[in-house]
């Protein structure tokens, strides 16, 4: 189906085609007053095929190739006597640099809405203090045009309620609210969020959230706006800040409640649970949660509630033991996917299959799974990474003069040395994207 802006374009050709004097034939090729064609309509411009018409003045006759243009449904048309010399043969077409930046254009769209209030977040579980934003939420919007979007992270330690199970627990505690929660497949990262409200219309957008994430999403959204979406204006605002030693609402989070859980404490958690929620229903969920965590096994404080075991979870980090460079990880704010490419002391820069680079803080990331790689292999293939992507300070590959055969069979000779190029190159092939953000690093240094 043709774009609004698009029928601007061919009306212009038509109005050019009419004033050379030209007739149309109904499906965008044009004759002269002989009968003769001369010229198609394509993408919104007169393109002429005869370069020796001239109109209103004896023309010289077509040649065979030309003649065949303006019939490009018959035999003769589909295979032209001399074949086009701008263009490459399939095989001989340049590829594309897997690391050259994507570029990236909104499509057009008719703006016929105003401002769409959005909320997006984890809610695993959801509490008393997402009723809060959720209020927050619903009074900052126009007229009451808002939605709330619950991200698709699931795992056992920091996110153990599944989307479905998720997004039913809410609209049961928070009914006032029910039919502006979103279950959508397709919004996977804040980035989806509004690139649906770009294609639905809106003019501009609000996203609502905690004030410690504030800075984060103004940043990240603002520097796609006209890129990947297209609005007037694209405001974050703040719902509040939080007190996590406060023991009301303005102290109530996820993390708590997963720690409750862990704990098997269920006077603890069922504070932070709305009154809209039965004690029967939240001791529902309550197990469904621990179950989901599979607390039996033992568990880990900074790998569930990371907010309150800081101490372990930068102890683990700075051993490597989490969160290594060319691991992929989840930001588990606005749900970005990328690989690692760069380690600072409590923070990470990755970039995503798309190019896309985000900053994240260690506590706000999460383990994600490799695209196109099974579950199987997974471990395999990281083992590897960690190992070519180990570097010096100064930059340089360590082993680099080990002399250690790699254990991977059917490996070329020149690529059996842990170190080497041929070695680093082979491992690569294996890594889905371990050259993601390749062209990022250093590129905001001083010279």
């Amino acid at each position: 189906m043709k774009s609004f802006f698009q029928f601007l374009r061919e009306s212009t050709a038509v109005q050019q085609a009419t004033r050379l004097g030209l007739k149309g034939d109904g499906h965008g090729g044009w004759y002269d007053n002989k009968g003769e064609f001369v010229a198609k309509t394509e993408k919104g411009q007169l393109k002429f095929y005869n370069k020796r018409q001239r109109i209103g003045k004896q023309d010289p006759a077509q040649t065979d190739k030309e003649k065949n243009l303006s019939s490009p449904t018959s035999a003769s048309a589909a295979a032209p006597e001399e074949p086009a010399q701008d263009k490459a043969a399939p095989e001989q077409e340049p590829q594309k640099d897997p690391n050259a930046p994507v570029v990236l254009e909104p499509p057009e769209v008719e703006k016929t809405k105003g401002t769409l209030t959005i909320a997006f977040g984890r809610f695993n579980p959801p509490t008393t203090g997402h009723e809060k934003l959720l209020d927050t939420v619903s009074k900052s919007s126009d007229d009451g045009d808002y939605v709330i979007v619950p991200s698709r992270s699931q795992d056992p330690k920091k996110n153990p309620l599944d989307t479905d199970t998720k997004v039913s627990i809410m609209r049961q505690m928070f009914p006032q609210h029910s039919e502006r929660i979103v279950n959508d497949p397709q919004n996977r990262t804040i980035f989806d969020v509004l690139k649906k409200a770009h294609m639905d219309g809106y003019t501009n957008v609000r996203i609502v959230g905690g004030a410690d994430r504030q800075k984060e999403f103004d940043k990240l959204v603002n520097n796609y706006n006209g890129k990947m979406y297209q609005f007037d204006n694209v405001e974050v605002r703040s719902a509040g800040d939080r007190d996590p030693d406060s023991d009301d609402v303005e102290g109530m989070s996820a993390s708590k409640q997963r720690k409750a859980a862990a704990e098997n404490n269920f006077d603890a958690f069922y504070k932070g649970v709305p009154s809209t929620m039965s004690k029967k229903a939240a001791k529902e969920m309550f197990n469904n949660i621990r179950l989901a965590m599979n607390v039996s096994e033992g568990w880990s404080l900074w790998e569930i509630s990371p907010l309150f075991d800081w101490k372990n979870l930068r102890e683990n980090y700075v051993k490597k033991n989490i969160f290594n460079i060319g691991e992929i990880v989840e930001n588990l704010n606005h749900g970005l996917v990328g690989r690692i490419i760069r380690r600072g002391t409590n923070y990470l820069i990755c970039v995503t299959e798309d190019n896309i680079m985000f900053k994240s803080w260690i506590k706000d990331v999460n383990e994600s799974k490799m695209p196109n790689v099974a579950p199987k292999d997974r471990a395999a293939i990281n083992a590897r990474a960690k190992n070519v992507f180990k570097k010096d300070l100064k930059g340089n590959v360590v082993g680099a003069n080990e002399q250690k055969n790699t254990e991977v069979s059917g490996v070329p000779a020149d690529q059996r040395l842990i170190g080497t190029d041929s070695h680093l190159k082979y491992v690569r092939s294996l890594v889905s994207g371990s050259d993601w953000g390749k062209q990022f690093i250093n590129k905001y240094r001083k010279k």
